[in-house]
């Protein structure tokens, strides 16, 4: 069957990249189609992707939801708040995420509705002469085409062979999201981002939780001395970090998982309940292109783009998780509307050098630009100011005082290179650090900036202060 549908765009993907470059599209006035194949449980169309369907945002949801439990069961006390036969009802818990997935994924909908953005439901494909086949879950086969399309299908969990996912006991984060029960001893391969976070959503609701990472380095992206604290603090909340261990086998037997892994001190077996695989992501180009119409791929398999994102076919652009750069929701929506206006003839930029990252775990993480131990090694010259939340009036109020703001500028111009946060809402903090770092700001201005008080913001305003050793509310060493 053949659809004699023509647009001016079609967007392959319909998650954070996607569907956001198809509405930037059409508001722009180009006549723009979407194909996705994403299906949510009940096996019907659901727009927004991995991040929306099973990514940042069920997780998040978890998290805000084993974040409450664990301040009833255990941070309240202070307060002068007394909990009594708290219990947590794992399914409704779970059902609540749903329901926040079911209405975000519906408001795209509602989105592409409000802006003429044509949705098609299936499998997409790049055909020959900027064309793309559409296959429906029930294997009904349509095609469209267009003057220019967008790659967008984004990234799957990565799959290792001593860890056969099954999605049962042994499960990748997709699985790890709707477990039925609180597992009592629950294992993690990766402690990365996702590692963590989903970890750290079991262990705050009682499971005993191991986490086997392979490298000797606690999370080598972030910067040492927020690492270093991060580590101190999951450890002290029982998360069982065990570094430089390498899984070897994983396997399933009477709803037990049995994983052998070697570490420095040689070989050990231990049993689990549930054993998640968090080991990275890696793109979804798998029968993305027809053989007649080839996309160029580097060594990693990530689609190849010039600086306007535009892959090896003219007129064919890739954006998100399918090219290189961090795998975030928020670079692949950027992506998406700097793609839509370079179609319709502007000149967009992006500044890669501040994409925000964070870690949704307890304590947040959460940095922007560089870290110290990357500068020292480029041998640029730095000066560098902390300010501690235990010395903020407003953490102290909140009973949160764990973490610090670190900030890094230029030694001679002063200029803010890096900001690293740990604490409470560091996701939302980092945000006035990424403004900074856009418009080269220096940490003088920083600290001309009047922060309203009491807010955990003006942990910001001190550590600039502390650049040049002039904090108000800590001594100056």
């Amino acid at each position: 069957m053949s659809l004699d549908n023509k647009f001016d765009v079609v967007v392959i993907g319909g998650g954070p990249g996607g569907y956001v470059a198809a509405i930037r599209c059409a508001q722009l006035g180009l006549k723009t189609a979407c194909v996705d194949e994403f299906t949510d449980k009940n096996n019907k169309a659901s727009l927004g992707g991995t991040c929306l369907n099973v990514g940042c945002i069920p997780s998040k949801a978890l998290l805000e939801s084993s974040h409450h439990y664990e301040q009833l069961n255990h941070g309240l006390d202070e307060h002068g708040i007394k909990v009594t036969g708290l219990k947590i009802d794992v399914p409704t818990m779970i059902k609540n995420k749903d329901d926040i997935v079911s209405r975000l994924t519906g408001g795209i909908s509602g989105l592409f509705k409000a802006n003429k953005v044509t949705s098609f439901h299936g499998r997409g494909k790049l055909l020959a002469g900027k064309q793309v086949e559409i296959t429906s879950n029930t294997d009904d086969v349509s095609v469209i085409s267009a003057d220019s399309i967008i790659l967008a299908t984004g990234s799957r969990p990565i799959d290792i062979p001593s860890a056969p996912v099954d999605n049962i006991n042994i499960v990748d984060s997709t699985g790890a999201l709707n477990f039925d029960k609180t597992p009592k001893k629950l294992g993690v391969i990766g402690a990365g981002v996702i590692g963590l976070e989903l970890g750290s959503v079991w262990n705050r609701l009682g499971s005993d939780v191991v986490l086997l990472e392979a490298q000797d380095e606690f999370l080598p992206a972030v910067d040492t001395k927020i690492a270093a604290e991060a580590k101190r603090q999951f450890k002290k909340q029982g998360l069982d970090i065990k570094m430089g261990a390498r899984v070897t086998k994983a396997t399933t037997k009477a709803k037990k998982v049995t994983v052998n892994y070697e570490d420095a001190s040689g070989e050990h077996t231990i049993e689990l309940d549930k054993l998640i695989v968090s080991v990275g992501r890696r793109p979804n180009t798998d029968n993305l292109f027809a053989p007649e119409s080839p996309i160029e791929l580097d060594e990693r398999g990530f689609i190849e783009v010039d600086e306007i994102w535009q892959t090896s076919q003219p007129c064919v652009y890739a954006i998100g998780d399918l090219i290189r750069g961090p795998m975030l929701a928020h670079k692949a929506s950027e992506e998406g509307v700097a793609v839509a206006e370079v179609i319709y003839g502007e000149e967009p930029e992006i500044n890669y050098d501040v994409i925000p990252n964070v870690i949704y775990t307890g304590p947040e993480i959460a940095w922007v630009g560089q870290t110290e131990q990357h500068l020292k090694s480029a041998g640029i010259k730095v000066k560098i100011g902390t300010f501690p939340f235990a010395a903020s009036g407003r953490a102290q109020a909140l009973g949160d005082t764990t973490g610090m703001v670190k900030i890094i500028s230029d030694e001679e111009t002063d200029q803010i290179l890096g900001v690293h946060i740990i604490g409470a809402q560091a996701s939302e903090l980092i945000a006035e650090a990424v403004l900074a770092l856009e418009y080269s700001a220096s940490t003088e201005d920083l600290a001309l900036t009047i922060h309203a008080h009491p807010t955990l913001s003006e942990a910001l305003h001190e550590a600039a202060l502390a650049v040049d050793k002039r904090a108000l509310h800590i001594p100056n060493r």
